[in-house]
């Protein structure tokens, strides 16, 4: 019968003994109950520990201390030598030297066997590294609108044209739009796309997402009959794209949660603003009040545990014109320019405890200090639950599973600074022990390095920033104080040094940056990216990038070729609205003067070849395929990083794989590239196809705004070239 035997080497600072906590064993489905069971020493390797699995063809497992020290959740289908230095090896690696970890590979070694992948995608089931894929993220309700029956204007921010007519409708794009235009993400070489939270909602500007009313369903401005939910998910895995669902776990709408908890205002249908009169409101679609248009009742929620007087009037009165008393002030509505508090403000002392914090909103200083930060609302319209409720956690979790169980591949995690570390990890662990290998990433939004306790010119301390969510450990001034949580993050510190780089056209400063990537439980699972919805790297992050087009591409160079897994954001393929603010600004901007513009009109079938012609577009498109066709750029650390403001050069060496690449890059000129201490071998170019036999040094030209991707037993040419690979 076959048998798995695992290896494990513990970090000096783990306690005694080392456990291993194993579930869905295959084929006999059985495992431990946290943490696990002892491992055992090894007789033949000192300092590894040894567990077999008998009768098992598939494992998954966590190695942990039982202290709050543990691995990633990691898989196994074969025996291996797992260790936070090497990661998985399919033999005993050699003994380990007095030398630094990141001293260059030995030049008399033999170099690695090639293991270069084909340009097919591998089933989802086989891609079980989520460091394979590339991520294409979009706000679903401004992709691409494939029925325009399910169209929604809020309330707020509505876009009239010169006569008067409203026109861009927030709720525009949607899953029928989305499947229609796989095929265009597929193509330019993604492998997972990133959506919006796609859950009901309920706000005056709710189109993105993020004001959840009811987790337990999904949104209907963003289905059709058929297009649903299930059949983006079921689409997109046809194609070999996997699906990130986007969640909200800090905080609510201000409306409450649809069976479970009200919020206390009045309907919105009562409200008259200053100076206008009940029936005379004239707000494009919002005619007569400023209640739901889409509803007959003209209500904005359907909560059935709102009060009794509140479902008396869900069910009728749907002008708003028959008097209401304000149980709260007892004074009657509908009245002009009647405390609009009553109608979308929140009195955070009369909140339900059982739900949420009362702990007032964020201000000032509150940004920076993990207590206001993580116990205050964010806004009027994001209300901050108690997350370390169990009926909170139980209900989220919850609703989540059943995503996953309809084949969602990976979470992104909103919000995540304004959750306890520990806490928050409560609910990803949830979701990872539900879905067994499930890909988890945060949003931790940093304008700047987010090295918190550890320096930097950082005022922020470690417990909200980036890097302490991707540990365990309990010391905020020592990163290796607690092992990797298997929660990493959006890249915020390499993004936010954009700014003072790309931007001017110049590296200079970023091996700083990267010189840090010890702090990150595993820096390689980072997700990476020039701008997403809330920030670009411009003057004081507001806008979508605006530098030039080489600029742009020397960004994508680099964040293709370095540790992480890359990340575009809708549109960037053709610097869709560039240098536009990423959100609505001033008191009248709409969203087509944004960077959350509709971005459809570039995806119809008479301007398809057009968009896919654009010079980033074909970057894009080749540097994917590339990254797919060398595993040590999806998995490896980098080594060896130099920076000269102008260039940058480094190493990926995944060799346990079969994979080892030498990277160069230039910056505004041609640069000269020269490193030593790399594999013997014969390197090629996967830019330009070129041949380099080197005895231990390596040397090459890299064209200006280029990069040179110098594979060790390579293929040689991967892509055709273009302005910015040549």
């Amino acid at each position: 019968m076959p048998e798995i035997r695992v290896h494990f080497r513990k970090p000096d600072d783990w306690a005694e003994p080392v456990l291993i906590h194993f579930w869905d064993r295959q084929p006999a489905n059985g495992g431990t109950q946290w943490p696990g069971v002892p491992m055992l020493p090894s007789p033949e390797h000192p300092g590894w520990y040894v567990h077999s699995f008998a009768d098992t063809t598939r494992v998954y497992l966590v190695f942990n201390d039982g202290h709050g020290r543990q691995s990633a959740d990691l898989a196994r289908e074969r025996d291996g030598w797992f260790s936070f230095d090497t990661h998985w090896l399919d033999a005993p690696p050699p003994p380990a030297s007095s030398g630094a970890t990141d001293a260059p590979a030995d030049p008399q070694s033999p170099p690695p066997a090639p293991a270069i992948q084909g340009d097919a995608l591998r089933p989802i089931a086989e891609r079980t590294d989520f460091r394979e894929e590339t991520i294409y993220f979009l706000l679903t309700a401004r992709f691409n609108d494939g029925d325009p029956s399910n169209n929604f204007f809020c309330r707020d921010r509505i876009r009239f044209d010169d006569r008067g007519n409203a026109i861009d409708p927030h709720w525009r794009g949607d899953f029928k739009g989305l499947i229609q235009r796989l095929d265009y993400i597929r193509d330019l070489g993604f492998t997972a796309i990133w959506i919006t939270p796609p859950v009901e909602n309920r706000s005056g500007l709710d189109y993105h997402g993020y004001h959840a009313y009811d987790w337990t369903r999904i949104d209907p401005r963003l289905e059709s009959p058929d297009a649903t939910y299930q059949d983006l998910i079921d689409a997109a895995h046809a194609k070999g794209i996997k699906v990130i669902q986007d969640v909200v776990v800090n905080h609510s709408c201000q409306h409450g949660i649809r069976g479970k908890v009200h919020i206390d205002h009045l309907p919105i249908k009562y409200y008259v603003p200053q100076g206008s009169e009940q029936g005379q409101v004239d707000q494009g679609p919002y005619q007569g009040n400023l209640g739901n248009y889409a509803w007959p009742n003209r209500d904005d929620i359907d909560n059935p545990v709102a009060p009794d007087w509140w479902q008396a009037r869900h069910r009728s009165d749907a002008e708003g014109t028959e008097p209401l008393t304000d149980p709260k002030t007892h004074q009657r509505v509908p009245r002009s320019g009647y405390d609009p508090g009553r109608f979308f403000g929140i009195d955070p002392q009369s909140l339900d405890p059982a739900w949420y914090h009362q702990d007032g909103f964020i201000c000032g200083g509150d940004w920076e200090n993990p207590r206001p930060l993580q116990q205050r609302h964010i806004a009027g319209d994001c209300i901050d639950l108690a997350t370390e409720r169990a009926n909170v956690k139980d209900y989220i979790v919850g609703s989540i599973n059943r995503y996953l169980d309809m084949g969602v591949d990976a979470l992104r995690i909103d919000t995540v600074k304004h959750i306890d570390r520990d806490n928050l990890l409560e609910y990803v662990n949830a979701w990872k022990a539900h879905k067994p290998g499930l890909f988890v990433f945060g949003e931790n939004l940093v304008k700047g390095y987010g090295w918190g306790d550890l320096g930097g010119g950082d005022n922020g301390p470690s417990q909200i920033r980036p890097w302490w969510y991707t540990r365990l450990g309990q010391d905020p001034q020592d990163a290796r104080s607690g092992g990797d949580s298997g929660f990493p993050q959006l890249d915020f510190g390499l993004f936010s040094s954009f700014r003072d780089t790309l931007s001017r056209g110049t590296f200079d400063g970023t091996g700083r940056v990267l010189s840090m990537d010890w702090i990150y439980g595993d820096v390689t699972q980072l997700v990476t990216f020039l701008q997403n919805h809330d920030v670009g790297p411009d003057n004081d992050f507001k806008y979508r990038f605006k530098g030039e087009t080489w600029m742009a591409a020397a960004a994508y160079n680099l964040i293709w070729t370095a540790r992480g897994i890359p990340c575009l954001y809708y549109g960037e393929e053709i610097e869709f609205m560039k240098g536009a603010p990423q959100d609505v600004e001033g008191e009248r901007d709409t969203l087509d003067s944004t960077g959350r513009a509709y971005f459809g009109d570039h995806l119809t079938d008479e301007r398809l070849t057009e968009t896919q012609s654009h010079p980033l577009y074909r970057h894009i498109q080749r540097l994917n395929l590339i990254r797919r066709k060398v595993p040590a750029l999806q998995k490896a650390r980098m080594t060896q990083v130099a920076e000269w403001a102008s260039g940058m050069a480094f190493v990926r060496d995944l060799s346990e794989q079969g994979s080892y690449a030498v990277v160069g890059l230039a910056i505004g000129s041609d640069q000269r590239v020269d490193l030593g201490g790399v594999r013997p071998g014969l390197y090629r170019d996967a830019v330009t196809g070129g041949e380099i036999a080197c005895n231990g040094r390596i040397s090459f030209l890299v064209k200006a705004n280029c990069a040179g991707i110098w594979v060790l037993d390579g293929p040689g040419k991967i892509g055709a070239d273009g302005p910015f690979l040549r």
